[in-house]
């Protein structure tokens, strides 16, 4: 299986190549979209994109962590976390996906 990674370029250009619109407007409503995303996040807000996931802001409180090379308790502060739960639309593709692949190297 190969590893991508898909860029806000490739997003943008898909855009282009798919909607139509000129590649500075693509690039444009990419980020556009994305800093929606983030500033709803940011607010404490949740995102949820049919058939994709949901991305949620979680906080996590004050615990005690240790250093695996010396073996030191260090506190860990309080902070923020992204969770994002991927939808069962989305979980059937990827295994459906999946067993196409698995199937076809048998």
């Amino acid at each position: 299986m190969t590893e991508t990674t898909v860029t806000r370029a490739q997003l943008a250009e898909a855009i282009y190549q798919e909607v139509g619109l000129s590649r500075n407007d693509s690039a444009q409503l990419v980020d556009e979209i994305l800093e929606k995303i983030s500033v709803a996040l940011i607010e404490g807000g949740s995102v949820k994109l049919s058939s994709f996931g949901s991305f949620q802001v979680r906080g996590k409180g004050e615990r005690i962590g240790r250093n695996p090379k010396t073996g030191e308790e260090v506190p860990i502060k309080p902070r923020r976390v992204l969770i994002f739960r991927a939808s069962h639309v989305l979980k059937d593709k990827i295994n459906r996906a999946l067993l196409g692949t698995a199937q076809g190297a048998a």
